[in-house]
């Protein structure tokens, strides 16, 4: 040991002796002393703030406590020491430091004779938050007020984000990742003109599903069918699963005859979309079947550069889609896109059937040069996409 450590290990084992018989201010001075000839690390600190706060003085107990978190800042008993003993100091401080320690709480049971603590130091946070969300709401309540749809739901967002609400999610394709294009869970109706002209045909597009889901030489196949071999475990519970199957329209940019003619007028709408054209991988088409009572659980897509639309054709109550950090439900004849490459999943909780209309359009933050490239890239590559 060397000559500065040695006297510090002498005052540690005083205090020791200090504390042993009662004597808490003497084991509080003999630490201070050791921490001033050897700052061990938090260990030391905590022991002295815990003495300090016995002594009942605060201050110095937040000082110990701020010499322990030097060392390891995101340490969950130094933190909610420091959150209650604000809790005195400064009661506005209070709400926002359990806020911090809270959101280091270790997985499993709560260290014996916390769980009183913690439950107080949730009420803190709590009301912190419900304050500090009403003060952000009302600092935005002008731009609210006057904002569209769009920019509404992004300062709703945004103030959500600051609350540490929401997750901040990215687009993850498994294959196609092109820079700079707008990361949305859901993208704004406002981008796509076409939409509206979509929902007027839900009855013509519907019919002509139920004709083919009811004919003989209409092919309804699984949704996913690929080789057991290949690498995307994400799928692979659903993989030639007849739970969800889909009659395809379009596959890989090959028009399935035996369906598309059963459907000549969503076959002519479809002809109006902006849809990719890349070898072996799009445009893509299809009635997608989810059987009842199943979900499809949480995966991501294959490519950026396209986002899918929904149509909701068959819809029974409670049936529900989730994308990113936002959930909604599907209702018949309200198309949306969406971005399927950041993570999504769906359910079907009815005793019924659900059926969707799904087809790829590009990301409208490409260029007509981009996308040449893209699909030179793609088809280039020679991989074929696995489901839509």
């Amino acid at each position: 040991m060397s000559g500065m450590a040695q006297p510090a290990a002498q005052f540690f084992a005083a205090a020791d002796q200090a504390l042993a018989q009662g004597d808490l201010a003497g084991a509080a001075g003999l630490i201070e002393s050791a921490l001033a000839q050897e700052d061990r690390g938090p260990e030391g600190w905590l022991k002295l703030a815990g003495l300090r706060r016995a002594l009942r003085q605060p201050r110095k107990a937040l000082d110990a406590v701020h010499g322990a978190l030097r060392h390891s800042p995101l340490d969950f008993i130094a933190l909610c020491l420091r959150a209650g003993l604000l809790e005195k100091l400064d009661p506005s401080r209070a709400g926002e430091a359990w806020a911090e320690a809270l959101a280091q709480r270790p997985e499993g049971e709560v260290p014996a004779g916390m769980a009183g603590v913690i439950a107080a130091g949730e009420g803190w946070r709590d009301r912190w938050e419900t304050q500090r969300e009403a003060r952000l709401t009302a600092a935005t309540q002008a731009e609210l007020a006057a904002g569209t749809q769009d920019e509404v739901w992004k300062i709703e967002r945004f103030r959500s984000n600051v609350m540490r609400k929401s997750r901040i999610w990215h687009s993850q394709p498994t294959h196609y990742h092109y820079p700079g294009l707008v990361e949305r869970e859901f993208h704004p109706r406002e981008r796509f003109p076409w939409l509206a002209d979509l929902e007027a045909a839900t009855a013509v597009i519907r019919a002509e599903m139920e004709a083919a889901l009811h004919s003989t030489r209409a092919e309804l196949v699984p949704y996913l069918d690929y080789s057991e071999h290949e690498a995307l475990a994400q799928w692979r519970e659903l993989n030639r699963n007849p739970d969800w199957t889909a009659i395809h329209l379009i596959k890989r940019g090959e028009v399935i005859r035996a369906n598309a003619d059963l459907c000549p007028h969503t076959m002519d709408i479809l002809t109006r979309l902006p849809q990719p054209e890349i070898p072996n991988a799009s445009a893509n088409a299809m009635f997608s079947l989810l059987a009842p009572g199943k979900t499809i659980p949480p995966h991501v897509g294959v490519n950026n550069t396209r986002l899918l639309c929904h149509l909701p054709l068959v819809v029974p109550p409670g049936c529900w889609f989730r994308v990113g950090g936002e959930t909604r439900f599907w209702r018949e004849g309200e198309a949306f896109v969406f971005d399927d490459t950041i993570e999504h999943e769906a359910a079907n909780p009815s005793d019924k059937l659900r059926v969707v209309m799904i087809f790829d359009i590009w990301h409208p933050d490409l260029t007509p040069l981009e996308q040449q490239a893209v699909s030179a890239l793609v088809a280039a590559d020679g991989a074929q996409e696995s489901g839509l």
